[in-house]
């Protein structure tokens, strides 16, 4: 059975921690696209802080990547459920930067 928006809403919000808001919206392409904000830092002056990017990939795994490296970052003191995979995270970002820097020095 596929979980409704709401409950993978709940859980992602259980798993972001005490710290974070989680709102999930569908997209253009009729796929979830995650928010997540942070309760205590801003962005570009009264906008809270986000995980959410325009035009990115917002889906389950990306935005909660971003929400780890947040909290590491910012909020080290912070328990959250998701800092448990802080490893896997940053093992996808550096999977992410090869690529980019493969797709950069790769002639046209």
């Amino acid at each position: 059975m596929v979980a409704s928006r709401s409950a993978r809403e709940r859980k992602a919000a259980a798993q972001a921690g005490p710290l974070a808001r989680v709102r999930i919206e569908v997209g253009a392409q009729e796929q979830f696209v995650y928010k997540v904000t942070c309760t205590e830092c801003t962005a570009k002056g009264h906008r809270p802080w986000s995980a959410y990017r325009p035009g990115a990939d917002n889906g389950f795994m990306a935005a909660m990547d971003r929400w780890v490296f947040h909290l590491r970052e910012k909020h080290p003191a912070s328990d959250a459920p998701c800092l448990e995979f802080l490893e896997a995270a940053e093992q996808r970002l550096h999977e992410r930067r090869a690529q980019q820097d493969v797709a950069r020095t790769r002639p046209d």
